[in-house]
Parts: structure tokens; sequence; C-alpha cells
């Protein structure tokens, strides 16, 4: 009979993950915070210093899909603390960096090479192997450290301002290595069967030596191949490219220079990138709300609210009305954040199994491919007319486009998929 534990170690993990997401995706996000500092100090164009952040996107969509891969395959602790040094070796040596060539390659290649092998292509797999009933909620909850990655940047902006940027970008680097490599070496598990455990709380039953039938979600062992053969995962693919890859990254990697260009300081810049933060962690702990009224739905829901905040950031045209501002970080944060989790609990809704974390992995690739063009279209778009405005209203397009993607993909119908599947083996069998 099966049993629960007192204490489920599964949200040991979620809390692992959190923390790994703050800090992974801290140096990603704190971009926006050492673009003006770089801008300033080498005086580059706005296009070709967004190239960093494009480039950084673009690999880490490409290697993220290798990194679950071999999390499926080979030993996801190793994996997760190798891309823990790697990324914290990365970004500490941006401080040496006098070429923009530099940049690219060191921020732009290996800091998002390490961010694959310690990031979500790993963490988003192992929440998906510790619950299932509960999959929204865990997953929310661990991604709220990617939210609070955004408020992250204040502490960037502070040792920019108090040891210069150089300096700032090794102590992001060294916190990274420090605090995030005892947890993994010690606390962290891949799945509960290491704990003895299995998914959501349950102890492993004892034998009945009764033969039961397997539940089609189990049966249903999706390979990557076979994920790629329907047009769900597409729509998927599309949907994470369209909304966080071209549009969140385009917003987020000129937000500040945005603000200050409004006549706003740095600081306040970017404490209202710390307020989207703040609110994309708040959206994503309340992405659980798809466990009750569905996947579909609250993708809809995050695309209202990122579309109108961006009207408010549109309406900015000076530093008269901050207020706008804060509309704009509490609506895109809660927004975003409502759709960062529930993508991949709907994704694992439909595709969950072994071959997961690969499946995952080529979801991120979708942004990445989108996130090479959204940072530095932002750019270019500004160089050319001086301004955001079209570069934000086409995000506002890509929002409403992604939406309408993933509701198509309709997690809610995972069932039926999954029996086309297996009709479809019974078939070639015959």
């Amino acid at each position: 009979m099966s049993k629960k534990p007192p204490f489920f170690y599964g949200w040991v993990i979620v809390g692992i993950c959190a923390l790994t997401m703050m800090l992974g995706y801290g140096v990603r996000h704190s971009f926006s915070v050492f673009f003006p500092s770089i801008l300033e100090h080498f005086q580059w164009s706005r296009a070709s210093t967004s190239v960093m952040l494009s480039l950084h996107i673009l690999v880490y969509g490409l290697v993220a899909p290798i990194a679950g891969g071999l999390a499926d395959r080979w030993r996801p602790r190793r994996v997760m603390m190798l891309g823990i040094v790697i990324l914290g070796l990365s970004v500490g040596t941006c401080s040496l960096a006098n070429q923009l060539w530099h940049f690219y390659l060191i921020f732009g290649f290996f800091a998002p090479i390490g961010l694959a092998f310690c990031g979500w292509p790993l963490i988003s797999p192992t929440l998906s192997n510790w619950f299932v009933k509960k999959r929204g909620l865990a997953m929310g909850i661990g991604q709220v450290g990617g939210g609070f990655s955004f408020a992250y940047g204040v502490i960037a902006e502070f040792a920019i301002t108090e040891y210069g940027w150089r300096m700032a970008y090794v102590i992001v680097g060294a916190s990274t290595i420090v605090v995030l490599l005892p947890l993994f070496l010690l606390w962290y598990y891949y799945r509960p069967e290491e704990k003895g455990l299995t998914a959501d709380g349950l102890e492993e039953p004892e034998s009945t030596g009764i033969e039961t039938k397997p539940d089609i979600q189990d049966s249903a062992k999706w390979t990557l191949g076979e994920a790629a053969r329907t047009h769900q995962f597409w729509l998927l693919v599309a949907s994470q490219s369209l909304f966080w890859g071209f549009g969140c990254y385009l917003i987020l990697a000129h937000q500040v220079k945005f603000a200050e260009d409004m006549g706003y300081s740095g600081m306040f810049a970017a404490s209202i990138f710390a307020l989207y933060g703040v609110f994309t962690g708040a959206g994503q702990l309340c992405s659980a709300i798809s466990d009750k009224i569905g996947r579909e739905w609250t993708v809809a829901l995050a695309g209202i609210l990122t579309i109108s905040s961006l009207f408010a950031l549109l309406s900015v045209t000076d530093a008269s009305n901050p207020w706008l501002l804060y509309v704009y970080a509490v609506g895109f944060g809660f927004g975003s954040g409502l759709f960062s989790p529930t993508i991949f609990a709907g994704a694992a809704d439909i595709f969950h199994g072994p071959n997961f974390g690969a499946i995952s992995g080529v979801i991120l690739t979708g942004m990445g491919v989108g996130g090479v063009i959204g940072p530095w279209l932002g750019g270019i778009v500004y160089d050319t007319t001086g301004s955001y405005k079209l570069a934000f209203s086409l995000c506002i397009v890509c929002f409403a486009v992604s939406c309408g993607c993933f509701i198509a993909a309709a997690p809610a119908k995972a069932h039926r998929i999954k029996e086309k599947l297996l009709q479809g083996r019974v078939t070639i069998k015959k």
C-alpha cells in the first residue's frame, strides 16, 4: 500500500531549482543593467552591442536539446555542476573583455553553454519527474527564481556603481559558483526514484502480485522523433520563439536604456527592472492556476496582460509620468511570469517521458531562434529611427500570435494525442 512521507523531498528539489534559476538566469537578465555601462565605456552602437544577448540566446537555444539529452542519458548531477562552473567562469571572464568580439565569445558563446547545462533544459524535466498532479505548481515555484533573477539586476547595478562594471562581473560569476555547487553536490536528485520515492510524494508501492493494465500516460513514451512529427510540438516551439525569444528579450535587452532615454536615472531604471522581476516571480507562482483552469486559459490571460502593459510602455514619452512604467512593470512581469511555466507544463502534459529533456530542449531552441533576432532588431530599429516604438509594436503582434499557437496546441487534449501515438505504433507493428 502506498503512503506519503511526512515531508516530500520534492519540495527541496523545487527550492534548489528556484535558487538556480535566480542566480543562473540573473547572469543573462542583468545584461540590460550592464548594457549602458558598456555602451558608455566603448561607445559602440546599440545594435552591435545587443548582439551579445542575441548570440547568448541563440547558442543557449541550440545547446538546450543537447543538455536535455545528456540529462536523459548521462548523470544529470554532473551535467548541472559542469554547467555551473562554465557559467561562473565565463561571467567572471567578461571583466577582462576589451573588444566587442571578446563579449561575443565569452558572454555570447561560453556563458549560454554553461547556462543550458545547469538551467531550464534540466530543471524542467527534473520538476516534471518529481511532480505530476502538482506539476503546474512545482514549475511555477521553480521558475519564481527566474523572476527574481530580474530583481538580481539591482544587485548588479549596485556593484557597478560601487566597484565598476568589470568587478561587478567578477562578483556575479563568483557568487554563482560559490552558492550553487554545494547545493547540487549534496542535495540534488534528478528523479524521485533515486531517493526511493515516486512523483508527488508517494513511496514505491509494495508489490501485490497482480498485473495491472498500464495507463496511457505511462505507455505513450514519446521519442524526440515522434514528438517532432506532431503539429502540437511545432506550435509549442513557435509559441516559445515568438513570446520569449523575440518579444520578451527584445524588450528586456533595451528597457533600462529606454527608461534612461526618457530622462530617468540608471538606478530608477534598474528598480523598474527589479519590480518587473518581482511580479514575474508572482506570475510564475500564480501559474499554478493552470492546474485548475487549464493551460490554455492561463496563457490567454498572460497574453492579455503583456499586450496591455506594452501599450502603457508605448505611452511613455518623458519622465513626467513614472506611473506608466510601474503599470508596465507589474503587467508585463505578471503576464510573462504566467506564461513561462505554463508552456512547459503544457508540453509535459503531452510529451512527458524518458525523453522529455530533449523535447523541452528543442522547445527552448525556438526561444534561441527568436532571441537571435529580437534584441538585435531592437537595436537596429533604434539606430535607424531614434525610437523603440516600432520595435515594441512588433512585440505586441508576436505575443498575440504566440498565445494563439499555444492554444492551438491544446494541451488539454493530451490524452487524445497520446492515443494517436499508440494507435500509430500498433499500425506500424502490423
